[in-house]
């Protein structure tokens, strides 16, 4: 419960749920439950639902106000997929343990059931910024042990490696056009941040609150990276590891990517600005 409650704040912030609602929902699930359908209780508010957050009308109008204003400028040309830039932090274990359902098996009726493996408490983990664009990865950042990441560290150790990649790769241009998408959390919206990246003419993409599902990172990078991630020994074999595959990932999937968002984008505004990833096949 402490390392999924971590996790949680380091994804939400202050809207991440109490740890006491996080301990609740582990016990559960040790117990046999898999997953959060029925209703909670009175004293429980009801968090952890997609997202891990229950949307009001309120945010649900704000969703898709926002997504409604960004999809209006692709589809007007004023903004294009190919300058869109992307990121997220994720946490990485350096031991892969499937989901429940990658556990399961067939079992003959005198065989024993095959043993679940469960993590360890305090297993070694590693916290990673990754940004990519429609035509693969820009920066692949392994924080600091023991460093959380402030907006000073944002900027210092992400956002300026990846100023500096933007250059590299499109010398005549730069940063024109370059607009940052990525979520709400605390440093990717401080004023420091937000004056730095309009210093280097990068413009922010408005994300709408609570959006995982409008988040590429969220919908598909991080869990590529995990699906295809082996056991790694220690820090250095796990960026390794981590940067071999995303460097491997063919272009195409990239581009891919981001035509989805805009799909998702469609599907956010047909729903009612409510989460959609039911509706995906």
């Amino acid at each position: 419960p402490k390392t999924i409650h971590e996790e949680l704040t380091t994804a939400l912030g202050p809207n991440a749920p109490s740890y006491s609602t996080v301990a609740r929902w582990a016990k559960r699930f040790r117990e046999g439950r898999e997953d959060f359908n029925d209703e909670p209780g009175p004293d429980e508010k009801s968090y952890i639902t997609l997202g891990a957050h229950h949307l009001n009308d309120e945010q649900k109008q704000e969703r898709v106000r926002l997504c409604g204003e960004n999809l209006a400028k692709f589809r007007s040309g004023s903004w294009r997929l190919c300058d869109i830039i992307t990121d997220d932090e994720t946490w990485i274990y350096h031991r892969q343990i499937g989901h429940k359902s990658t556990n399961k098996s067939w079992v003959g009726e005198s065989e024993s059931p095959t043993t679940m493996v469960r993590r360890r408490r305090f297993e070694p983990k590693n916290l990673f910024s990754i940004f990519f664009k429609s035509n693969g990865p820009v920066l692949i950042h392994c924080v600091d042990k023991g460093k959380t990441v402030d907006h000073n560290y944002y900027i210092e150790n992400c956002l300026k490696p990846v100023v500096k990649e933007i250059w590299k790769q499109r010398k005549s241009s730069g940063t024109n056009g370059i607009k940052l998408l990525h979520d709400n959390a605390p440093p990717h919206t401080h004023s420091d941040v937000i004056n730095y990246l309009t210093q280097e003419g990068i413009n922010i993409m408005p994300h709408p609150p609570y959006s995982p599902d409008l988040a590429p990172c969220d919908y598909w990078l991080n869990d590529y990276i995990k699906r295809n991630l082996t056991d790694q020994a220690n820090e250095k074999s796990l960026t390794r590891a981590i940067t071999k595959i995303v460097k491997n990932i063919p272009e195409e999937e990239f581009k891919k990517t981001f035509d989805k968002l805009l799909e998702r984008m469609e599907l956010f505004l047909t729903n009612h600005g409510n989460y959609f990833e039911h509706l995906i096949k």
